[in-house]
């Protein structure tokens, strides 16, 4: 066994004995198990939140599309800048609202404002068709950096297996409590590493940031810009805008949200972390880097130009490191992202058509349905071949459709009914599902609109969509209501 695979057993091995250590002294009850107590300080907040967002995506996706992509990498960039101000206004009334009424999941929240269970039930469903591709996002993170980093002695398919079951043993042992402080410790290697490697790779390959940027421009020319078509700035500004509107819509993120002690822990972090996501900048450095180093990656393959260029670059013991430091990018997401549907499955689609289970019932089921969806996501990961930004972008389109419903329940005066919102969500996510699944864009739907009008985001045609329905539906209720 290498050294590298010997450090990276040994994060696994360290991440699940301090989620032991975290849970112990508590009773893990639901509330508990997902939520923390709703007890957690502003440090803890701001680790868990930046751990469900800076995941394998930011090892592997973020330099992965810079290598491969170029100029549009940058959204990344922007987009999450955008979202934490709009954090900054929409999270502390959600906390109050879900504090008070004490609500263990996404799907509860939609439920108690409109007053419909039926939209509970249809928000949980859209959750989990969402959450599906952003586990397999992790896993598919798991089974590059095992495989690579371990030279070889682990198979890709392999590594996701015991990627999997880790993180299921994992979240059904620890919850959230688990996540957090398994953060704490992932936080402080990403940082090194990322930008250890962000800096050195591009000063010892090319002699300056300069000089790499010149001589990718000289064999590429055009690279670093954005294209005039396909990713044009109309694609790069409509996708910004669409993924930070989503950013909070994911089921795991909007469950953090309860965790927190007071609402003040997320405008601090609404300020805290736009300056921690400057950490993107040095892993889009190292694609770069890789442009020239290790040339000739394509299609899935992209993701694998960090580790390519780090097996050129550093001796076993280092590789294990930055493996070791990808596994905790997977570990803590991918168990929000595990516990959460699980939650979503046990609590808001199996209790509605079980009105006497009790809440320490509800726990158990939820843990039970824990390795359901990680044997889901684990089928879908060794069968799909899209990149690991792909993924991302799809299940973003998904969630975005929650956001008009959600902001609207926000009001003083909801403009939405229940039937309205429900119909709105409906509309979108058949109209994400029908251009996802069909390959279809606004360039092949409307070959006759102008070029820069083509490359809009798929999402927000599936998004006015929703606003539409839920508009006409909402204003042909109200006097029903009446």
């Amino acid at each position: 066994m290498s050294v590298a695979l010997l450090i990276i057993a040994g994060a696994f091995v360290g991440a699940l004995l301090l989620g032991i250590r975290a849970r112990a002294g508590r009773e893990m009850s639901l509330e508990q198990w997902t939520v923390g107590g709703r007890g957690f300080g502003t440090m803890l907040v701001f680790l868990l939140m930046a751990g469900e967002i800076y995941t394998t995506f930011t090892f592997l996706g973020g330099s992965g599309w810079a290598y491969g992509k170029g100029g549009p990498a940058y959204y990344i960039l922007c987009y999450l800048t955008l979202l934490y101000v709009v954090s900054y206004w929409l999270l502390p009334p959600i906390w109050r609202y879900a504090k008070e009424h004490r609500l263990f999941s996404q799907p509860d929240f939609f439920a108690a404002k409109y007053g419909s269970p039926t939209l509970g039930l249809v928000v949980a469903l859209v959750g989990l068709v969402a959450l599906v591709p952003y586990l397999v996002l992790q896993l598919k993170g798991l089974g590059i950096i095992v495989s690579t980093a371990s030279y070889g002695a682990v198979p890709p398919t392999l590594a996701i297996l015991l990627g999997a079951a880790a993180v299921t043993a994992y979240v059904t042992v620890s919850g959230v409590h688990g996540s957090a402080w398994t953060a704490v410790i992932k936080d402080l290697m990403i940082l090194f590493v990322v930008l250890f490697l962000g800096i050195y790779l591009p000063l010892h390959y090319y002699g300056g940031f300069a000089a790499m940027f010149e001589a990718i421009e000289a064999a590429k020319p055009g690279f670093l810009a954005l294209p005039e078509r396909g990713q044009s700035p109309t694609w790069f500004a409509s996708t910004t805008l669409l993924t930070a509107l989503g950013g909070y819509m994911w089921p795991h993120v909007f469950v953090s949200i309860y965790t927190a002690g007071d609402a003040r822990s997320f405008r601090r972090n609404a300020v805290l972390l736009p300056v921690y996501q400057l950490i993107l900048l040095f892993v889009l450095m190292v694609g770069f880097a890789a442009v020239l180093q290790v040339p000739g990656l394509t299609g899935a393959d992209v993701d694998l130009a960090l580790f390519k260029l780090a097996l050129q670059s550093f001796p076993p013991w280092f590789v294990g490191v930055i493996g070791a430091t990808g596994v905790l990018t997977a570990l803590v997401p991918g168990s929000m992202i595990l516990m959460s549907g699980a939650t979503l499955m046990a609590n808001n689609v199996v209790r509605p058509l079980r009105p006497a289970a009790t809440e320490a019932e509800t726990a158990r089921l939820a843990k039970l349905c824990v390795p359901v969806l990680a044997l889901v996501s684990v089928g879908v990961t060794l069968h799909g071949g899209e990149t690991i930004v792909q993924l991302l972008l799809m299940g973003y389109n998904f969630v975005t459709q929650l956001l008009p419903a959600l902001v609207a329940s926000l009001m003083r005066a909801n403009p939405l009914t229940a039937r309205g919102a429900l119909a709105g969500i409906l509309v979108g996510v058949a109209a994400v599902a029908a251009t996802s699944l069909g390959g279809l864009t606004l360039a092949g739907l409307f070959p006759f609109l102008p070029g820069p009008v083509q490359d809009i985001n798929v999402g927000f045609v599936a998004l006015a969509l929703n606003l539409a329905a839920a508009g006409i539906v909402s204003r042909l209720d109200r006097p029903r209501r009446g």
